[in-house]
C-alpha cells in the first residue's frame, strides 16, 4: 500500500468525521461545546495534512514530515477527547463550573489562556447529550482518533520501508 493510498483513505475517514459532526449540529441541533469545536479543528488538521500530502505524493523524506503532522494532530485531537471524556466521567459535585462562551473569551483574552480555559473544560463539557452503544460522542471520537493514528502510524511504517 502505498502511501498516497494511506492519506488518501485517512482523509477520506477525517473528512467523513467532520461531515457527520456538523450532521449533528445541524441536523440534529446538537450544540458542541469547546472541548467538540476543538476535536474538530484537530480533525481537520489531520485532513489538511493529508489532502496536502495525497496530493504531493512526495516519495523522499517528505512523506514521512506527512505522516508525522498528521499524526501529531490525531494525537492532539485523542488528548482532547480523552480529556472530554474524563470529564464525563466525574462526579456531578467535581465538574468545574460553566465559563463564558468560547466567542467572548476569544475576544477578551489571549489565545494561550483561552487554550488553557477550554482545556480545563466546565460543565458544558461534562454533559452527555448523546450517546451510542452505551458511548457519549466524545468516547466515540476519542476510538476514531485512536483508529486514525493507528492507521497513520501504520502507514508511516510502511513507507519506510518501501
Amino acid at each position: 500500500m502505498t502511501s498516497r493510498l494511506v492519506l488518501t483513505l485517512t482523509l477520506l475517514a477525517a473528512v467523513g468525521a467532520i461531515a457527520f459532526a456538523y450532521l449533528l449540529e445541524f441536523g440534529f441541533g446538537l450544540e458542541p461545546c469547546p472541548l467538540c469545536i476543538f476535536q474538530r479543528v484537530a480533525m481537520a488538521g489531520v485532513a489538511v495534512v493529508c489532502l496536502v500530502g495525497a496530493l504531493h505524493g512526495s516519495a523522499g523524506w517528505g512523506r514521512h514530515v506527512y505522516f508525522l503532522l498528521a499524526s501529531v494532530s490525531a494525537g492532539a485531537g485523542a488528548a482532547i477527547a480523552g480529556r472530554h471524556v474524563w470529564l464525563q466521567s466525574l462526579p456531578a459535585d467535581q465538574v468545574p463550573a460553566c465559563g463564558p462562551d468560547l466567542n467572548y473569551l476569544l475576544d477578551v483574552m489571549p489565545w494561550a489562556e483561552v487554550l488553557a480555559m477550554v482545556l480545563r473544560g466546565d460543565a458544558s463539557c461534562a454533559d452527555i447529550d448523546a450517546a451510542f452503544l452505551g458511548l457519549s460522542l466524545p468516547a466515540w471520537t476519542l476510538i476514531g482518533f485512536v483508529l486514525l493514528l493507528a492507521g497513520l502510524l501504520w502507514g508511516w511504517l510502511a513507507a519506510r520501508r518501501a
